[in-house]
């Protein structure tokens, strides 16, 4: 593995989303109670839509996508139960988070709903906190499912520009490194998309044990899409991280090609006039942005995640793995 040191311009992202209150659907025909609901959601900080019965909920949502519902059991022309299946049967909707509310307390409802696709009950009557609390949690733990990687476990996009702005606002030293497989489209053409899935696992389990060997503070990884990881530590972790990384990624790779691909060092890999082109085996680029006391601050997730994408670039134009860092300080970006 070599490291080196260049000069990038980082390049321009698009703009982060823009956060905004969630957005909660009330569906109830007892006016009462979906008042109360929506003036308490209101009070803390929820932005609310109504609608009186499950079909006109599937009409208000041709026009507002809510981030979660909460949904009487007992209504006219289509129930809660009706509408919770209808809400899975639809890949827009088929993800979005339901809170029932009901009458019922017996198991057998319970099961009824929970096969529909409930994900949590209020039983009335009910108080304010306990709304909230559901709420909240309910929320919560849709929002952590979504931001993790199916096949890694890991925290996606959204986690991984949360926790380098926490890294900025404590103020410390920190570096954000970009992980990327070399020749990873050569596996999927020869291979196919399930061995190309075997090679991201064992990134990540590679980068697991990588920081199990390194000393405290904590490191944390993402995977932020295909065969792009991203990991964040203090800047004197980055070396025993990636040389541990790239030293049992390089040797799990060898034994998931073909013996004989392995052995002769290439695969080859068919164009669409039928030719068999030679692809040597994956390796990988490491782009590492650091934040420093004596050299360059952020103040933008963005800029970071752009510095060390522009890293990655220069790691890629060197030979096997390969780690470049940007160590350039403030003036020297100014200049």
């Amino acid at each position: 593995m070599s490291t080196g040191v260049a000069d990038p311009k980082p390049e321009e992202l698009g703009p982060e989303p823009e956060d905004r209150p969630d957005l909660i659907l009330v569906v109830d025909d007892d006016q009462d109670i979906a008042s109360f609901v929506e003036f308490n959601l209101k009070v803390h900080g929820y932005e609310v839509i109504r609608a009186r019965d499950g079909e006109h909920a599937l009409e208000v949502m041709n026009d507002k996508r809510p981030d979660l519902a909460v949904v009487d059991w007992m209504m006219p022309r289509m129930d809660g139960v009706e509408l919770t299946r209808r809400l899975r049967a639809e890949p827009l909707t088929s993800a979005l988070p339901v809170i029932m509310l009901t009458a019922k307390s017996m198991t057998v409802d319970k099961v009824v709903g929970l096969t529909a696709g409930v994900d949590d009950y209020l039983v009335k009557p009910f108080d304010t906190a306990e709304l909230i609390a559901r709420v909240s949690s309910t929320l919560r733990r849709n929002k952590e499912f979504r931001e993790v990687s199916p096949l890694t476990g890991l925290p996606g996009n959204a986690r991984v520009r949360r926790e380098i702005a926490d890294r900025m606002k404590a103020g410390g030293e920190y570096s954000v490194g970009y992980i990327d497989v070399d020749r990873f489209k050569s596996v999927n053409d020869v291979y196919g998309f399930d061995r190309g899935d075997e090679f991201i696992t064992a990134l990540a389990r590679c980068l697991h044990r990588a920081v199990t060997t390194v000393q405290p503070p904590s490191i944390f990884l993402g995977h932020i899409g295909g065969d792009d990881f991203v990991f964040i530590c203090a800047p004197d972790q980055v070396l025993p991280l990636t040389k541990r990384t790239v030293t049992d990624f390089e040797q799990a790779a060898d034994q998931l090609y073909d013996a004989r691909d392995a052995e002769r060092g290439y695969i080859e890999v068919p164009d669409r006039r039928g030719n068999k082109n030679r692809a040597a085996l994956v390796t990988l680029s490491i782009g590492v942005a650091e934040a420093k006391a004596d050299g360059r601050r952020f103040t933008d997730p963005r800029v970071v995640i752009a510095v060390a994408s522009e890293m990655k670039k220069v790691a890629k134009s060197q030979p096997g793995s390969y780690v470049a860092i940007d160590r350039r300080r403030a003036e020297d970006v100014d200049a």
